[in-house]
């Protein structure tokens, strides 16, 4: 059948599909609109197939801390190119995710996408943005937080391609105001400077082991004696610790204190008994988990 282009106008009004998409569609579908929206976003789904061995290394994370600071979810959304990720589309389907995430609780990224939120299934969302931007387009990865005597501030440096959450415990309600931005500082630093744990008894046994073994051989290389490599690799692993344990990290905005300093300065001050629990850092070149 012959398609008017005011009919065409009107499927790209409803769908965001481009011209010649919709007109193929409205052709196929014999000027059904129903099937011709259906056509697009099984589209969509083929795109996303053609697209599936892609690289999508460009997104966004989002972070939303709610029940008065006692809950919290980040979330990272993926494209192929900043454009794309900078786009009011891909803004708008991340924003979908996570207000569903958060309404929903899923166990994991395949059940968030059989969600369906507002009206509008997150599968479906997802196969109609990739149809009509031709990227591949991925949620990643997620996580929700709670703490029931505690506090929890989140941070996502400029850009949105950067996110922390902060966890703290024991926070009587009357210290938050106080507490928050020592934590939002401490979110900051934990975006800056990438520990991998809040303290050296969390450090996995392996990478120490791996540690000692290597400070070892450069001891060894370096013509040192072999009784005195276990008491030099000790002394590089405190400064590893120094490095990458939140808690004995020197503070970024003050290098006369730790990251521990903060903490522990606040609880002599306060009375309190405010302890760091876990974060979680998400960036958009990071190994994923």
């Amino acid at each position: 059948m012959s398609v008017t282009p005011s009919q065409v106008k009107e499927l790209r009004e409803k769908t965001g599909a481009g011209v010649s998409d919709c007109k193929k569609a409205l052709e196929e579908s014999n000027g059904d609109f129903e099937k011709a929206i259906e056509i697009l976003r099984k589209k969509g789904a083929a795109v996303a197939a053609k697209r599936a061995e892609r690289s999508a290394n460009e997104g966004l994370i989002l972070t939303k801390v709610y029940n008065n600071g006692k809950s919290a979810a980040i979330l990272e959304v993926n494209c192929e190119t900043d454009f794309v990720a900078n786009s009011d589309d891909f803004k708008s389907f991340s924003n979908l995710a996570l207000d569903a995430l958060i309404e929903h609780k899923p166990a994991d990224v395949v059940a968030l996408l059989q969600l369906t939120h507002d009206g509008k299934n997150l599968a479906d969302e997802l196969n109609a943005l990739i149809g009509k931007i031709g990227e591949k387009i991925q949620i990643t990865r997620f996580s929700l937080e709670e703490v029931e005597n505690g506090l929890i501030i989140d941070y996502i440096h400029q850009g949105s391609k950067l996110g922390v959450l902060v966890i703290a415990e024991n926070v009587p309600s009357e210290k938050v105001s106080d507490l928050s931005p020592i934590l939002k500082d401490i979110a900051m630093q934990i975006a800056a400077m990438r520990p991998i744990t809040i303290y050296r008894e969390e450090v996995d046994k392996s990478i120490i082991e791996k540690e000692i073994d290597i400070y070892k051989d450069q001891a060894r290389e370096s013509g040192k004696p072999e009784q005195v490599l276990e008491k030099i690799a000790l002394g590089k692993l405190n400064k590893f610790y120094e490095e990458n344990c939140l808690f004995e990290q020197i503070f970024v905005k003050d290098n006369s204190k730790k990251v521990g300093n903060l903490i522990e300065e606040f609880n002599k001050n306060n009375n309190t008994q405010i302890k760091l629990s876990r974060f979680k850092r998400y960036h958009l070149s990071d190994e994923k988990k």
